[in-house]
């Protein structure tokens, strides 16, 4: 397993834009699909974004249209979230996680983080 912290959420006016980090520690970071998933009050946890350990193939949901973009850095074990043009639809606890494998399928990330906070008003 791996352990994986969050952080970078706020409270942003719309149209703001935010960087989210999940730092990851307890096993070989490299080698982990690396994803976010957010989750609003009263709603499914929805999927964000994926990366692969090379960074190589990524892979968004619909709903970030075009605003959202997820990057790692292996060397500091850390994938980012860039959030930017944010709208208040977008207010969430947004999770990382990690899977073995390219994968968008939330009961294949065994390894989840505690989630950070975004709130976007207008």
């Amino acid at each position: 397993q791996v352990q994986l912290v969050e952080s970078g959420g706020g409270l942003v006016q719309a149209g703001a834009s935010l960087r989210l980090s999940c730092a990851a520690s307890g096993r070989t970071f490299s080698r982990y699909t690396m994803g976010w998933f957010r989750q609003a009050p009263g709603k499914e946890r929805e999927f964000v974004a994926a990366i692969t350990w090379s960074g190589g193939w990524t892979t968004y949901g619909d709903s970030v249209n075009d605003r959202f973009t997820i990057s790692r850095d292996n060397a500091k074990n850390t994938v980012y979230l860039q959030m930017n043009s944010l709208k208040p639809e977008d207010t969430a606890v947004y999770y990382c996680a990690a899977a073995l494998g390219a994968t968008m399928v939330p009961r294949d990330f065994g390894s989840w983080g505690q989630g950070t906070q975004v709130t976007v008003f207008s």
